[in-house]
C-alpha cells in the first residue's frame, strides 16, 4: 500500500459519461489514463519542459512498465483526486507512484507504479537521467525520494 502522506502533489478529475463500461463503473483502462494525467501535470509542475516526444528537448522518456491496483469501482460523474510523486531515481530510471482517490469519501479507488527509462533520442538505449531533472524532483520531492546520483570518476 503506497503511503499518502508522501504525496505533495494532486489533481482533480470528474468520471465523464464515455469513460464508464456496461456496468456502469468506469472502464479498467482509464484509470491508467487518469494515473498518466496526473505524472503529466506532475512534470508540469516541477518545471520539466515536455512535449510529445521529449522531456526537457534533449531525451525521450518511455514507460516501461506500468502496475495497478484495483480497490474500489469509480463511477459516472464522481470527483476522483489523483496524487503523483516520483518515488525513486536510478541510473536511468524512475518511478512514478499514484493513488487515485474518490474526493467525496477520501476513499482509495487505485494504487499505480510505473516505471520510466530515459532514452537517447537518435538510438533508443538508456542514458543516464540528467542531473538537472534529478535536482527539480529533489527540491520537490525532499527526502521523501531516493535519488541515486552518479558517481563521478576522476
Amino acid at each position: 500500500m503506497l503511503e499518502r502522506s508522501k504525496f505533495k502533489h494532486e489533481i482533480i478529475l470528474r468520471v465523464r459519461n464515455y469513460e464508464v463500461d456496461w456496468q456502469g463503473i468506469v472502464h479498467n483502462g482509464n484509470y491508467l489514463l487518469y494515473c498518466e494525467i496526473g505524472r503529466v501535470e506532475y512534470l508540469k509542475h516541477l518545471g520539466a519542459r515536455i512535449d510529445l516526444n521529449t522531456i526537457n528537448h534533449t531525451s525521450k522518456v518511455v514507460l516501461v512498465r506500468n502496475e495497478i491496483d484495483y480497490k474500489a469501482p469509480a463511477y459516472f460523474d464522481e470527483e476522483l483526486r489523483v496524487l503523483t510523486r516520483i518515488s525513486f531515481i536510478k541510473n536511468s530510471s524512475f518511478a512514478m507512484e499514484g493513488i487515485i482517490e474518490r474526493t467525496a469519501k477520501d476513499e482509495r479507488i487505485a494504487e499505480n507504479v510505473a516505471f520510466h527509462v530515459w532514452l537517447d533520442p537518435n538510438t533508443n538505449t538508456p542514458i543516464s537521467v540528467p542531473d538537472d531533472f534529478r535536482r527539480l524532483v529533489q527540491s520537490f520531492e525532499g527526502n521523501d525520494c531516493l535519488i541515486h546520483w552518479p558517481t563521478v570518476r576522476v
